[in-house]
Parts: structure tokens; sequence; C-alpha cells
């Protein structure tokens, strides 16, 4: 159900469930979970998340909605990972986003929607109170209006919608979406990874209201005594890319 592999500096996890919509099952989830924890010290730069078939993704499975205990989430846990991850993680949303497969894809940094593409999340149609964490999460990115027609109108939104309300960064064709994240995950994996982690962390701390300003600051000097600021300035100097090394 989950395939990951990773290219040089550019991880890739594709959700493989298609005849189910890639819904996903607890050990679907938790094996995605794992997948990001065994990467985290590794060298990737840049991450793509994306699906087979028509749909992106359904979130969890309605077949264990009933099942057990989700007190502990392990759609939440998984998005949490995502959202947290070293690297900048971009959503190639193949096709339709319904349920929790939309908080998966606001836990990306990036969502690059193809033509054609829906959203729909029908957890008040189901007589369901939807995850807090994953509320605060459409808030976060959305606002708080775009929430409440999310979750409490049930509302369906199509491809140019989802643009204009900053939920896709890019709109492309089927046939371009591919190209459209390696281009952006090259991008990417081309700055330096000290700084782009850097500010990842930071971005997410301002958006959830709990900037560490000591540590963000730490952050900065790091930068500035690396080796690859170092880079940078030469690279500009000489009119050529640089070669970052992490350092």
């Amino acid at each position: 159900m989950i395939k990951a592999e990773k290219h040089g500096l550019i991880g890739h996890i594709t959700l493989n469930h298609p005849e189910a919509h890639n819904a996903l099952s607890k050990s679907a989830m938790r094996e995605a979970t794992a997948r990001l924890d065994t990467w985290t010290d590794t060298d990737i730069r840049a991450l793509v998340l994306t699906g087979t078939g028509k749909s992106f993704c359904a979130g969890a499975s309605l077949d264990e909605l009933g099942d057990g205990d989700w007190d502990n989430n392990p759609l939440t846990a998984l998005c949490d990972r995502v959202e947290a991850f070293k690297a900048p993680v971009i959503a190639a949303l193949n096709g339709g986003v319904y349920g929790g497969g939309m908080e998966l894809a606001l836990a990306c940094d990036f969502r690059i929607g193809v033509t054609g593409i829906r959203m729909f999340a029908p957890p008040a149609r189901l007589g369901i109170h939807y995850e807090a964490r994953g509320i605060a999460r459409a808030v976060q990115r959305l606002g708080p209006q775009m929430a409440r027609r999310v979750f409490l109108l049930a509302e369906k939104f199509d491809d140019e919608a989802l643009l204009q309300a900053g939920f896709l960064d890019r709109l492309v064709t089927p046939n371009e979406l591919q190209s459209a994240a390696a281009e952006m995950a090259e991008t990417l994996a081309s700055m330096a990874p000290t700084a782009v982690q850097g500010m990842k962390r930071t971005i997410l701390e301002i958006s959830q209201g709990r900037l560490d300003e000591t540590a963000a600051k730490a952050r900065g000097a790091q930068c500035f005594a690396s080796d690859d600021h170092q880079e940078g300035l030469a690279a500009m100097r000489e009119k050529r890319p640089p070669e970052f090394t992490g350092k």
C-alpha cells in the first residue's frame, strides 16, 4: 500500500491502493510514519508525496473508523511527521483529495494539483467530529472561514476554487504533474539544506504561534558560520551555480 524510494537527495512516498482511492489503513499509516522516521537522519533535501490512480488519498479507511480506539489517531501522527519532517515535502496531488487526505496534503509544505482535482471532507455528514489538530492545520493553512466551509458545510471544491483558496500552489495537467513535482524537488535540493530546513522549522513555529526566538537565532547563526554560506557567496561572485554540502 505504501511505496517508498530514495533517489539521490530526493525521497518519494507513493500511496498505492488505487482501488480504494488510496484510503489508508492503520497499518499503512504506521508504515508511512515509520519510513519518515528512518529518513530523518539521511541526506534527503526534498520529499515528494503522491498517489496512484484517480485519487490522491481518501483519508483513513472507512472500514476501520469504528474499529478500536482512535484517541491515538495514526492519521494525526502521520500528518504530524510529514509537517515536522526536516526537509520540505511536496504533495503531488494526482487526483481527488477526500477526508483525511485533505489533512495529509495540508501537512505538506507545497501542493501541486492536477486539472479536474476535487476536494471534499465528509465528517459532518458521517456524524464525526474531525480531529482537533487536523482542524487546526486547516485553519493555519487556509484560514478560519475556509475551514468552516470545509468542515461545517462539507463543501466540495473544484480545481480553480482550490487554487484561489491557496490550497494549491500550482495547477498543472495530469501529464505535467510528475515533471512539475520533480522540478520543484530539484530546486529545493539545490538550495543550502541547513538554511532551508532551519527556515521551514521557523515558518512552522510562527504559523503555530510557538516561535522559539532563541532557537531561531541559533539556526540563523549556524547558517552564517557554515561552509555553505561561504560557497553561496563565492558562487554569486563567480556567477556559477552553488554546490552546497550541508556543512
